[in-house]
């Protein structure tokens, strides 16, 4: 079926429609599929999740805290395989009834307190550790803005640009050319802003380039969604320089690594347990130990 002859029923009814890669989990309901329980390691934070961009601010999140001193942010990071639906186990929907990741628990409280939403944890995280969030009431608001602008554009990215240029089982040319130039607007909207700062609050690196660059950073480095060339990221040279910085960070070097399943082997460490494990579990060394 093209384009121009489809006409939308009075009433949508689910009917296995083709759904693309994500046919298999994609679902109009929410609520769990299965009994599975969520295991707890030695931490007081317990993550669930995966090194999609929305894992990894929380995991460069936690690591930028450790990398300060805090000692009480170290973690278990277990693996979520969204497209085997871990998601949906009874588990996990009890810490996140939205059934994404990430989700996590801090077990440091009575009881322990359940956190979902990546924009959510980067606040509980810099509230609880007192770090990474602006202090002046002058910067506060700003830090803020740039945190939510992030959590309300990039689904345009993500489930909008990124699920039509490259996901979507069929090319379709009205959609891929509606998001693409509402990313092109929102890559401009960065690149004006960092004309004249080295980060988005300015000097200050905060939670508000923590959340943005998994994202963004990933679209111009890293050639999420195959479209860097067709984005013609290069123009965006004040947006590639703050992504550049951030990205040789080795606390975000690290929090990439965390729960990742793609990449080169050395880059994989699936589960984090210990700051240790960086340097003995990536998936390299597990597959090379048999």
């Amino acid at each position: 079926m093209n384009e121009s002859s489809y006409t939308p029923p009075k009433v949508w009814k689910w009917e296995g429609q083709e759904g693309g890669a994500f046919t298999s989990t994609n679902r109009p309901i929410a609520g769990s599929t299965h009994e599975k329980e969520l295991p707890v390691g030695k931490h007081p934070l317990q993550l669930y999740s995966l090194g999609t961009p929305n894992g990894v601010k929380v995991t460069i999140m936690l690591e930028e805290l450790l990398a300060l001193g805090h000692t009480g942010a170290e973690y278990d990071a277990w693996l979520i395989k969204i497209g085997d639906g871990d998601q949906f186990g009874s588990g996990f929907v009890d810490v996140n009834p939205n059934s994404k990741i990430p989700a996590m628990m801090d077990h440091s409280t009575t009881p322990p307190t359940r956190i979902f939403e990546s924009g959510a944890m980067l606040m509980y995280l810099a509230a609880k550790f007192q770090a990474l969030m602006p202090t002046d009431p002058a910067n506060r608001p700003e830090c803020l803005s740039w945190l939510f602008w992030q959590m309300g554009s990039t689904p345009y990215l993500g489930g909008g640009f990124g699920h039509f240029y490259h996901y979507a089982p069929h090319p379709i040319e009205y959609a891929i050319d509606r998001f693409t130039m509402e990313v092109k607007r929102q890559l401009d909207v960065l690149d004006r802003h960092l004309a004249d700062k080295r980060y988005m609050c300015g000097d200050e690196y905060t939670i508000a380039d923590i959340a943005i660059w998994p994202w963004y950073g990933g679209l111009l480095l890293f050639q999420q969604y195959d479209a860097a060339e067709f984005l013609d990221v290069e123009t965006y040279t004040h947006v590639m320089r703050w992504a550049k910085e951030i990205g040789e960070r080795d606390t975000v070097k690290r929090g990439r690594m965390v729960n990742r399943l793609r990449g080169e082997l050395h880059e994989q460490l699936r589960e984090r347990h210990d700051a240790s494990d960086f340097d003995t579990k990536t998936q390299d060394k597990i597959e090379a130990a048999g």
